[in-house]
């Protein structure tokens, strides 16, 4: 018998590629049981707080939203403290200020952990669109959003995530993707929401890291898809429809589905595209 979700617990952040929208299709996918959910690009986690194992290893690459996580679960009392400190000071001119922080790395080496996740959520609650980018030296550079009260403390959720975290079994991991392979055992299954492949050449957006996933990427998560179905561990996983990711899964089921653009600097480029999932097991 499943345990009683918290309907509270869900996304703390707005990040690129986020699954919130997408759950309706990918929930009916996963496994009915499985031992550990493992998650190597967890992002803003909108399938694993729907889901809410009790079992779970997610990683980032993204130092500073592992950060966050980390912070949530281990300091909730002063990151809501904290938030509430940007939250009372918001401004355009403040808002800058906060975003340049990491300009300067004498002084964000000295920032806190809690300053450090606090400055994240501000910055994604009140920019342009809850757009997490930086530029090519790490920098956050999306411009300020101009809303008129952005929910930068949320703080009935993060303290849902913060319970979740602590109550149960949930491995928190910053660092390459292969790493949180390595050790999995059949039983356990692995939900893998990477980069897209870009399917135009203006459409590539990898920055929510300073060093982008190309098609080099792309081969090297086939082949640790491989090294999963080898050991026969169930792997789900989300990519754009484009015919290179067709023909490199084509040993494998493929699933059409609906996506809506949710992040684009022009509004009317923001309507339904295809997406696939990809995955190498029967569902129940």
């Amino acid at each position: 018998m499943k345990n009683k979700k918290n309907l509270i617990l869900s996304p703390v952040l707005k990040w690129v590629g986020g699954k919130r929208q997408l759950l309706g299709d990918i929930i009916p996918m996963i496994p009915n049981k499985y031992s550990n959910y493992v998650e190597p690009f967890i992002g803003g986690g909108a399938l694993l707080f729907e889901l809410q194992p009790e079992n779970a290893i997610i990683n980032d690459y993204n130092i500073e939203l592992i950060n966050v996580y980390t912070v949530i679960r281990d300091k909730p009392d002063e990151l809501i403290k904290q938030l509430n400190y940007h939250k009372e000071r918001n401004t355009s001119e403040h808002f800058y200020k906060v975003r340049e922080y990491d300009r300067d790395t004498e002084f964000y080496s000295q920032m806190t952990s809690v300053q450090r996740a606090a400055r994240i959520i501000y910055l994604n609650k009140t920019c342009y669109n809850g757009l997490y980018r930086v530029n090519s030296s790490g920098q956050f550079n999306t411009p300020y959003g101009k809303y008129k009260n952005p929910n930068i403390v949320n703080e009935p959720v993060i303290r849902a995530m913060s319970n979740y975290f602590k109550n149960k079994n949930i491995q928190i991991i910053n660092g390459d993707y292969k790493k949180t392979l390595e050790k999995l055992r059949r039983g356990d299954f692995v939900y893998l929401d990477p980069p897209y492949m870009p399917i135009s050449s203006s459409a590539s957006f990898t920055g929510y890291t300073e060093n982008g996933f190309n098609e080099e990427k792309q081969i090297e998560l086939k082949n640790e898809c491989d090294k999963l179905n080898k050991k026969g561990i169930k792997f789900l996983q989300s990519n754009s429809d484009c015919e290179f990711i067709r023909e490199l899964y084509k040993d494998y089921k493929i699933k059409i589905i609906k996506a809506k653009r949710s992040i684009n600097s022009k509004g009317n480029l923001r309507g339904e595209i295809n997406e696939v999932l990809i995955y190498n097991y029967d569902k129940e």
